[in-house]
């Protein structure tokens, strides 16, 4: 038998509660990331036009079909891991995470602490 070939994937942590749900939404953000800058590098490739695509023929039909294709194959690409974007970007995720984490102070107010440098965060 053949073993199924492994996804480079970046794969979540056994964890419970906030925290994984926190880790699995940065996940998506870091696929989504991923996926967007696949979409647009496939996208100056075939801006290029190396060579002429007679498959789909001309028209605005088929420049919408070859979008829809380029964004599913990104989608694709970004959920496989293969190029390592996301596990990156998640890494540099969980490293800001963590430092915010340990920056903020304990006690009632922290709360509302974490909330306002996430705030500061999102204005810079």
């Amino acid at each position: 038998m053949t073993n199924p070939i492994a996804s480079n994937a970046p794969q979540a942590p056994a964890q419970t509660g906030a925290a994984s749900a926190k880790h699995k939404q940065m996940l998506q953000a870091a696929q989504a990331f991923e996926a967007v800058f696949l979409r647009q590098m496939i996208g100056s490739m075939r801006q290029a036009k190396l060579a002429e695509d007679d498959l789909l023929g001309g028209g605005s039909a088929a420049d919408q079909f070859r979008d829809l294709y380029d964004s599913h194959i990104a989608d694709s690409m970004a959920s496989k891991g293969g190029f390592g974007i996301a596990a990156m970007v998640l890494k540099q995720f969980e490293g800001n995470s963590a430092a915010a984490g340990a920056a903020a102070p304990t006690g009632a107010a922290s709360g509302a602490a974490t909330d306002a440098y996430a705030a500061i965060g999102k204005a810079e």
